[in-house]
């Protein structure tokens, strides 16, 4: 147990460190993959140190010369370091407003280039979506969580309409990422971080250019259902948890 809370206050520490050291580097470099680098570089070094595997699976469903909205499913305080670490493409993160509020932590989000989602009020979350819509249509891939904050437990919460208004209006393909046994190792409301495997799994593309702000309820459902689905074959494989 002592092990385990001296890793929580390394992982604290290590954090704070490296977003500093991103917010130093993004006024030395004016090109945003350069912060988003050292958030990669984060990330990987806590996952070694917190003895956590990953296994990649379906990278080939990736065309690397567009940009893609991906959606992954959101059980754990330990998704975003395994998406930073072994999503192989360059992507921003599409994250509520409260987040790039906090200390050294936001700033190094904002200068990463990182958008932020104000879902304080219908307008504002109107405009945060219309101006996430046009970074994408220069040429960026970004991640969504749907379901809007973590599960309390394994089972997938209700997707949340904005990504898909997102996805509709900008024309993106949206690419399901399945997270398989992160719940295990750090579960919202818990500091303590267990060892583990972790799956990542790349589904092929869905074209969000099909579908309408009408429609997109069916593509919603789409997406939640291939995710869905990879759950419970891994649940049932047992070689995915």
């Amino acid at each position: 147990m002592i092990r385990k809370l001296i890793l929580v206050l390394w992982t604290f520490l290590f954090t704070a460190y490296m977003a500093g050291l991103t917010v130093i580097l993004s006024f030395l470099s004016t090109d945003e993959n350069t912060a988003h680098n050292v958030g990669r570089t984060w990330a990987k070094y806590l996952l070694a140190a917190s003895n956590i595997k990953v296994t990649v699976k379906g990278i080939s469903n990736i065309n690397l010369h567009e940009s893609h909205i991906f959606m992954a499913n959101h059980a754990s305080n330990f998704d975003i370091p395994v998406l930073q670490a072994y999503l192989p493409v360059q992507f921003r993160w599409l994250a509520k407003t409260e987040l790039f509020k906090i200390p050294i932590f936001g700033w190094a989000m904002k200068r990463a280039g990182y958008i932020s989602i104000d879902r304080s009020n219908k307008e504002s979350a109107i405009q945060s979506l219309q101006r996430a819509a046009n970074i994408i249509k220069n040429g960026a891939s970004v991640i969504i969580f749907p379901e809007g904050t973590r599960s309390r437990n394994q089972n997938v919460q209700p997707f949340k309409k904005g990504g898909f208004v997102l996805a509709v209006d900008s024309g993106v393909p949206i690419v399901p990422v399945v997270l398989h046994g992160t719940w295990k190792i750090m579960p919202k409301n818990q500091i303590v971080i267990e060892p583990g495997h972790v799956v990542v799994e790349i589904k092929k593309p869905i074209e969000s250019s099909d579908y309408s702000r009408e429609t997109k309820g069916l593509l919603m459902e789409k997406v939640r259902n291939v995710i869905l689905e990879s759950l419970e074959n891994g649940k049932k494989k047992g070689s995915l948890c």
